[in-house]
């Protein structure tokens, strides 16, 4: 019987397109060794770091990848500007809390022996919540164009939900990414603080307005969308409570916005978390023109 190649041995197919991997992180010390090693076969891995306080730094040079600091602007801005700084066409963008699995580890490098038919490609993503893969709630059809041509792909200038851009079609690859999104309150409530503050910002700085709706109609929408449309009820307690979750955070962002408005009004000057309004980050650099 047949056996299937190794991954190193798929790694050095002759005509093989070579492949950058870029990582973002931010104390991510659980997380980072697992990613990187589900990366491995990859020609680069740079990985961008946010100045982390706990073991993340360490970890990362314990690894044979790039290693680069920057301040953190959102998500967009660290990967664009990565964009910027890796060697090879093709680009793999993956999350710290993510891992690539064998089975895509291995579509991925057939496709890369192949001549792509598109400049970017989907990859859904099988999403954990505590210790159960959920099948509903919306999660169920997550998928993110992560594999593409750096030349053809930019994020746009969102500090948070920035969904990376790419003209033409973009098919979707069979197999998933596994993506540790919540392990426990402890982890989950800083990010999910995070998103809420960084949402009202973006928010603030498109100048929307928030009124009762918002604050009261939008999470108890998101709730009942997610839960009874989407189906979130069939994924049980987690369902429950990953709906719920994600129905109080939409209402943290438009509390958040309801504050800034009223301050505003009164005089006072709001202090926005940071954003990478340098034009540089948002257009491909100009080797690639």
């Amino acid at each position: 019987m047949k056996t299937k190649p190794s991954l190193e041995e798929l790694a050095k197919a002759p005509g093989r397109k070579a492949l950058s991997v870029i990582i973002t992180t931010y104390n991510e010390e659980v997380n980072i060794g697992a990613c990187i090693e589900s990366v491995a076969w990859a020609d680069e891995i740079l990985v961008v770091d946010s100045f982390s306080t706990d073991r993340t730094v360490e970890i990362i040079k314990s690894y044979p990848v790039r290693f680069e600091q920057r301040e953190y602007f959102g998500s967009a801005a660290q990967k664009n500007w990565a964009l910027d700084r890796v060697e090879h066409d093709w680009v793999l963008i993956v999350d710290a809390d993510e891992r690539v699995p064998e089975p895509l580890a291995r579509e991925i490098l057939v496709f890369l022996t192949k001549e792509p038919e598109a400049d970017g490609y989907y990859i859904r993503r099988e999403n954990l919540f505590v210790d159960k893969v959920i099948r509903h709630s919306g999660w169920s059809t997550d998928r993110v164009i992560r594999l593409f041509r750096r030349e053809k792909g930019r994020y746009p200038n969102r500090r948070v939900h920035a969904d990376l851009a790419v003209e033409g079609p973009t098919p979707e690859l069979q197999n998933p990414f596994f993506h540790y999104t919540f392990r426990s309150f402890d982890q989950y409530f800083e990010k999910f603080l995070n998103y809420a503050e960084w949402g009202a910002a973006q928010a603030y700085r498109e100048g929307r307005s928030v009124g009762f709706f918002e604050i009261a109609g939008r999470p108890a929408w998101r709730f009942f969308r997610t839960y009874f449309l989407q189906l979130g009820i069939l994924d049980g307690r987690h369902g429950l409570v990953l709906c719920l979750l994600q129905s109080f955070g939409v209402f943290l962002k438009y509390a958040r916005l309801w504050e800034y408005r009223v301050r505003a009004a009164a005089g006072e000057e709001i202090r926005l978390p940071a954003f990478d309004d340098d034009p540089s980050t948002w257009q491909p650099s100009e080797n690639e023109e």
